[in-house]
């Protein structure tokens, strides 16, 4: 509650934030990362950031834009970009993740509302709706394909693993970058201009959702990008669509599930479909499994067993009550009404909690995840870690400083 930070995990990838541990004991409002970095943008508007040096941990070589004025940061794998007040951008990090934006850096001087990464490369959304693209060409840091089509009416970016599809104003769609992710939707085109609401995606795919409720895909076929096995029953009704790393669960209307992709990693729920025929309220997604929520509480799972598509173990646990479920790489964490926590799937990666057991009885208010562990934040500030200890599944070094007052966790 303080604006102080407390790191911990992988020392080499931001767990050990010593060398700028006396501007992070006040003043910061968000932390953002990317895989071996942080950055922490401060209340003065400064941005202090830690890490493996070439991923962002060492913006030295921009820090003079840095030092107010920022009001958000957003993260490729290896690069960051932050847009200052004025609108305008500042990267950092690995030149080809992004991290170089020099070759649009007129363009990135003002106007900038929101900026979108895939992997590898960054998407600038304008106020006068045109976008503006940097890093690897092939994970759709080249538009220049498309330029003509996002030079003015774009309201929203969605991205990827390697490719990102905007949305325009007249609900058309435009995409870019790999095709095998999804970067060319000419095989749907027809169906993509006009009446786009929204574009969810996976790691190799993309899904639209049109206002009729009806779902138009793309991509890498048997990871989502090709739903026609089930498409008479995404002509109508859909109203919310989640992705795991390589299929999709869409909800209907009637709180039924439909399910397409990598059957092994929950494109196939034939298993469970009578449970998901009604009531589901909430779907969520790991690399491999998928656990939905039901109205009544009770929590549904798929996909591969080991990732946690299978919940037999707790099973008795999930049948009522669950009000949250967050996922990570292979294991999932369920919060209940009063507090309490179940976790299922990889025991590695935080799907066994059994040694904080005691401390997840009551009063948890939110779970957070890495790759391979959780942090749990309680009622009273503290914080409780399970999973594997280089992804912050312990804290014991920092457990004095996670005793209360923690707001957030990243």
């Amino acid at each position: 509650a303080n604006g102080s930070v407390v790191t911990w995990g992988d020392a080499a990838y931001g767990g050990n934030s010593s060398a700028v541990a006396l501007l992070l004991t006040e003043g910061v409002v968000q932390v953002c990362g990317t895989t071996g970095a942080f950055a922490a943008i401060k209340s003065n508007g400064s941005v202090v950031t830690w890490g493996i040096a070439n991923h962002g941990g060492n913006s030295s070589a921009v820090a003079p834009l840095l030092t107010e004025s920022v009001v958000q940061v957003f993260g490729t794998e290896a690069a960051f970009a932050a847009i200052k007040a004025n609108g305008s951008v500042v990267t950092w990090g690995d030149p080809a993740d992004g991290g170089n934006s020099s070759a649009v850096a007129p363009l990135l001087t003002e106007g900038v509302v929101q900026v979108c990464g895939t992997e590898r490369a960054f998407a600038a959304i304008k106020a006068n709706g045109s976008v503006v693209t940097w890093g690897d060409a092939a994970c759709g840091g080249n538009s220049s394909a498309v330029a003509p089509l996002l030079t003015e009416g774009v309201v929203q970016v969605c991205r990827n693993q390697a490719a990102f599809a905007a949305i325009k104003a007249n609900g058309s769609v435009v995409t870019w970058g790999s095709a095998d992710h999804g970067g060319n939707s000419s095989a749907v085109a027809p169906l993509l201009t006009a009446g786009v609401v929204q574009v969810c995606r996976n790691d190799f795919a993309f899904a639209a959702i049109k206002a009729n409720g009806s779902v138009v895909t793309w991509g890498s076929a048997d990871h989502g990008g090709n739903s026609s096995a089930v498409a008479a029953l995404l002509t109508e009704s859909v109203v919310q669509v989640c992705g795991s790393s390589v299929a999709f669960a869409a909800i209907k209307a009637n709180g039924s599930v439909v399910t397409w992709g990598r059957a092994a990693h929950g494109g196939n729920s034939s298993a469970v479909a009578p449970l998901l025929s009604e009531g589901v309220v909430q779907v969520c997604g790991n690399q491999a499994a998928f656990a939905a929520i039901k109205a009544n509480g009770s929590v549904v799972t798929w996909g591969s067993a080991s990732y946690g598509g299978d919940s037999s173990t707790v099973a008795l646990l999930l049948t009522e009550g669950v009000v949250q479920v967050c996922g990570n790489q292979a294991a999932f964490a369920a919060i209940k009404a009063k507090g309490s926590v179940v976790t299922w799937g990889s025991a590695i990666h935080g799907g066994n909690s059994s040694a904080v057991a005691p401390l997840l009885t009551e009063s948890v208010v939110q779970v957070c995840g890495t790759e391979a562990a959780f942090a749990a934040i309680k009622a009273n500030g503290s914080v409780v870690t399970w999973g594997s200890a280089d992804h912050g599944g312990n804290s014991s070094a920092v457990a004095p400083l996670l005793t209360e007052g923690v707001v957030q966790v990243f």
